[in-house]
């Protein structure tokens, strides 16, 4: 049995390599961060298994990788880059990656919120430019977290920001209980927190879950978070609520369209801070990310896998 990584960066690149085992299934790193759909069938020259970081797999060019029966993606958001319930209609399962950046990315969740109360990018911009420009700072102890969506970077959101004096108030669509943690329905959420930071799986019950209905609800000059999908946000109603000041600042990884376009709005808006999806992008990570990739080939060859941090 063979895998092929098919569109590996460079540091992705040096982590599989270094992380796959001399007993492993064979394994087939492409550096080809820009390859296309198209391109996929011809690379993987009938490998059973597809390990895919950012590219789209349309059901048609699925159907021309002969041999394929399995694609191990490389997070949680395949639905943003393939179909999962139309591959495994012609015998191809989706595997995804849960939990292997869950400190990472609410690190940078945290440092969003706390750059966005302090208006660090915009002073920046400014004295790059010349300009002694100060803003008045927004102090978060003692401030409520609005938590929209518990999993696993939530939790870790929760344990940063209840370290840092915060309260911490969530929402979750089932039932959860987290020690710190008051859960209470959206609408109090909504309307109780500072600051609220978004940890929402992209699907259909999701997405443009953050509207403009509900920005409604929100306390004047709250903060807002993003480091989930661009997708749940509603982005033109975003973008009016921080010309407005009905959100006083945005802390935003992710974006509908990426990269994001030159001339989208949210580079002409002062109160916004903008990060290039790259919260999940620590060695740490990375290395939790690869090994559960690994682990998942094991197991669909037959090897077994290795027990790993991210439980995957």
């Amino acid at each position: 049995m063979k895998a092929v990584f098919v569109d590996a960066n460079g540091s992705l690149a040096v982590v599989a390599r270094r992380l796959h085992r001399p007993d492993d299934l064979e394994l087939l790193v492409n550096e080809q961060p820009d390859i296309t759909s198209e391109q996929i069938p011809g690379v993987l020259g009938g490998a059973e298994i597809l390990i895919v970081d950012h590219t789209s797999l349309p059901v048609n060019i699925a159907q021309q990788c002969i041999g394929l029966k399995h694609v191990v993606f490389l997070g949680t958001g395949a639905r943003s880059y393939m179909d999962p319930e139309a591959l495994a209609a012609i015998g191809i399962e989706v595997h995804i990656i849960k939990g292997y950046g869950d400190t990472a990315v609410a690190e940078c969740a945290f440092a969003l919120m706390w750059a966005s109360a302090k208006g660090f990018a915009q002073m920046d911009r400014g004295m790059r430019a010349g300009q002694w420009l100060r803003t008045d700072g927004v102090e978060l102890t003692g401030k409520t977290l609005g938590l929209i969506g518990f999993g696993g970077i939530a939790a870790e959101m929760a344990r940063l920001a209840l370290g840092a004096g915060m309260q911490v108030l969530a929402y979750n669509r089932s039932p959860k209980a987290h020690p710190g943690v008051r859960f209470a329905d959206l609408d109090t959420v909504l309307s109780s927190s500072e600051v609220l930071s978004i940890h929402l799986l992209l699907n259909d019950d999701t997405r443009g879950f953050i509207s403009a209905d509900r920005i409604a609800k929100m306390r004047d000059g709250v903060i807002l978070i993003n480091t989930a999908r661009g997708a749940v946000l509603d982005e033109a109603a975003l973008v009016a609520a921080l010309k407005s000041k009905k959100i006083g600042h945005a802390g935003l990884d992710v974006f509908d369209i990426e990269p994001l376009p030159v001339d989208h709005p949210f580079t002409k808006i002062d109160n916004v801070t903008l990060s290039a999806h790259s919260a999940f992008r620590t060695p740490e990570a990375s290395d939790n990310l690869i090994q559960a990739s690994l682990n998942h080939c094991r197991r669909i060859s037959g090897q077994g896998a290795l027990v790993t941090k991210s439980g995957c």
